[in-house]
């Protein structure tokens, strides 16, 4: 049954839609009405405005390092054409891959790997035990290394290890943290479910969990003080088992975990999940794409099999929120550690006010920026089509192509990272109690500076593949879920933009946080 409300213009789309039905292959086939395509086009010309301001020489804003790839020059034209061209086709996308057959062929493709019985036991098992080794020797050797942030485990296994390749991994492969987490491991054991989760606070708390760690991660140095550091993975630590049995093991690793959330909705990029007991291959990121359509899969991307209810990764404002978190704190970072986003806050700072409330103004207030304009853009859809679906809808549903943003971004800014530091991982982990004598830090060569654009515009195309599959999912009308994706796509070329102009600058230590 169709849900939007009749009408003559419902009409006009129905026969658009029984067109496109007659070639289903061709280009443009429901198109139609010339509007669709002037739009498209609309949104190519923005791209290219966008990008074709303040463009140089491009370095890596690599949020925790001070020493980032040397400068690589791209031609002003080169990049401009590039990233606009890319966005351009992006936004042509919505209006010319019509066939809803092949749209849904590609984010339904799964092939099996394995069963659950022969790999999970053994893996959680041990990954367990892995995670909980892992924090006791960052909190040990936090206090107890040597207080110097290039050589200590701590840092060095927290930053390079987790906030960049322990990520990386999330998207790439699969969601680790549910084998590593060791907390859930232990109040597994406990007597738990002291009271009830309020299920009004959502995944709240984990919104401001996730917000408080970037929070901690930027403005208290802990990317350089390892003894603090170390207070502060305690005091998750404390934190965690504590409202674990509290609340009950499930309900606060589901919820409130701001770990545990952070990597659960990074492992929905990833190609690999378990899903009705099998572990199952699919093509990166089609697994974002819901299935508003049908009853979505018994895949709670958290490692276990859950009811079919459960099974969508955003099903409320509280994850449309984490979604947008997870692309804001990388926008942040990079703001802040280029020498023009370092510039403006001195300049801030120097009418009087104190640094620590203008890193909160900005940090804040850029979330709300960002949030709103996704919420904006759902009640812009909402007005510009006549369907029966509420703006809480369509950003719940378009919300999860975020994560690929977020993916491309986090690729950008840690990629050279975690190659630069690899050697001192390496080292390391080898020998976790004693300090590297003579720390490697690989130096890159300025090529590799290029890749950031490339990570960049991936994302961005590969979120607006999930978008408009997800439009094709709600919409049984051609022309709506063309229609629909148009104002989403606008902030999705805002956000790709903006990370573009940041990695077009050089990188530099924050004001008054170094």
């Amino acid at each position: 049954m169709r849900p939007e409300n009749p009408s003559q213009s419902d009409h006009d789309e129905d026969a658009v839609d029984d067109l496109a039905e007659t070639a289903p292959g061709r280009l443009g086939s429901a198109i139609g009405p010339r509007g669709a395509r002037i739009g498209a086009f609309a949104l190519a010309l923005v791209g290219v405005l966008l990008l074709a301001r303040g463009v140089a020489a491009s370095n890596a804003a690599v949020g925790l390092s001070e020493a980032s790839s040397e400068g690589l020059s791209i031609p002003r034209w080169l990049y401009v054409a590039t990233g606009g061209a890319a966005i351009g086709a992006s936004a042509l996308l919505a209006g010319f891959v019509t066939d809803r057959g092949f749209v849904n062929r590609v984010h339904e493709w799964r092939h099996g790997l394995g069963t659950r019985d022969r790999l999970r036991g053994v893996g959680m098992a041990v990954g367990s035990l892995l995670g909980a080794l892992l924090i006791a020797l960052i909190v040990y050797r936090g206090i107890t290394g040597p207080q110097v942030s290039t050589i200590n485990f701590a840092v060095v296994v927290v930053f390079a290890g987790g906030r960049a390749g322990l990520t990386m991994a999330a998207y790439a492969i699969g969601n680790p943290w549910p084998a590593l987490n060791p907390f859930r491991a232990v109040t597994s054991r406990l007597p738990t479910g002291v009271v009830d989760y309020p299920e009004r606070l959502g995944r709240w708390p984990a919104v401001a969990g996730i917000l408080l760690l970037i929070w901690v991660e930027t403005t208290t140095g802990v990317t350089n003080t390892p003894n603090l550091l170390a207070a502060a993975v305690a005091g998750y630590a404390v934190v965690a088992l504590a409202g674990a049995v509290l609340v009950g093991s499930d309900a606060w690793f589901r919820n409130a975990d701001p770990v545990s959330a952070f990597f659960r909705f990074y492992g929905r990029v990833a190609p690999l999940a378990w899903e009705d007991g099998r572990l199952r291959l699919s093509l990166p990121a089609m697994r974002l794409v819901e299935g508003w359509a049908d009853e979505p899969r018994r895949d709670g991307g958290d490692g276990q099999t859950v009811d079919a209810d459960d099974a969508r990764l955003v099903r409320g404002l509280d994850d449309v929120a984490i979604a947008v978190a997870l692309v804001w704190e990388l926008t942040f970072s990079g703001f802040v550690t280029t020498e023009q986003g370092a510039s403006v806050i001195r300049g801030v700072v120097g009418v009087g006010l104190p640094p620590i409330l203008v890193y909160a103004v900005l940090f804040i207030g850029g979330f709300v920026v960002f949030y709103g304009a996704f919420l904006g853009a759902a009640r812009i859809a909402v007005r510009r089509i006549l369907t029966a679906r509420t703006p809480r809808e369509l950003v719940v549903a378009f919300a999860p192509s975020l994560l690929v943003i977020a993916a491309g971004y986090h690729l950008a800014h840690y990629f050279a990272f975690f190659l630069s530091l690899l050697p001192s991982l390496s080292a390391v982990l080898a020998d976790p109690l004693s300090a590297p004598a003579n720390p490697v830090v690989f130096t890159l060569p300025a090529w590799v500076s290029a890749l950031n654009i490339v990570f960049v515009l991936g994302g961005h195309l590969v979120a607006i593949w999930v978008a408009h599959s997800t439009a094709y999912q709600l919409f049984p009308s051609r022309l709506q879920a063309i229609r629909s994706q148009y104002p989403f796509v606008f902030v999705m070329i805002g956000y790709t933009a903006v990370s573009l102009w940041l990695i077009s600058l050089p990188s530099t230590t924050p004001a008054y946080l170094g």
